[in-house]
């Protein structure tokens, strides 16, 4: 049906740029940040830790590369494997670019390339990954 397409409004539809264009901006990023729904200070560590053994507070990202009180084996592998860096932040240690691109959406992991920053997986996107590094980086590595 594309080529169809293609064939009646020709060789310079308008059509083929845009589909370009998304495909140049996802194969040129040069970093992921993932940004966790916590604060990296002492009482947001232990309000969070606490928070989430008791069902009241949640982050997907944390859930990926954490385990009870350290990074995960599995997800530093995951990380490794990819072939540009995979940078975290916290709420509040966030870089204030990094801060506007998540617009107040946390978790997230957003994508660096030479147009800016952008949210390439949300805490939905995230939460499928049913705490799996694995599954996260198949996404990652599918954009």
């Amino acid at each position: 049906m594309a080529q169809e397409m293609g064939k009646r409004l020709g060789k310079r539809a308008l059509l083929q740029q845009p589909v370009q264009a998304v495909t140049t901006q996802r194969e040129a990023f040069t970093e992921f940040i993932g940004v966790y729904n916590a604060e990296s200070t002492l009482w947001g560590e232990i309000s969070y830790w606490i928070g989430a053994r008791f069902g009241v507070r949640h982050c997907s990202l944390c859930d990926i590369t954490h385990g009870l009180f350290t990074q995960r084996s599995d997800w530093q592998e995951c990380a490794t494997a990819l072939d540009i860096p995979f940078t975290t932040f916290h709420i509040n240690d966030a870089p204030a670019d990094v801060t506007r691109a998540a617009n107040g959406n946390y978790p997230v992991v957003l994508g660096k390339n030479s147009a800016g920053i952008h949210i390439v997986l949300s805490a939905d996107d995230l939460e499928q990954c049913d705490r799996s590094p694995e599954r996260l980086l198949n996404k990652l590595q599918s954009l």
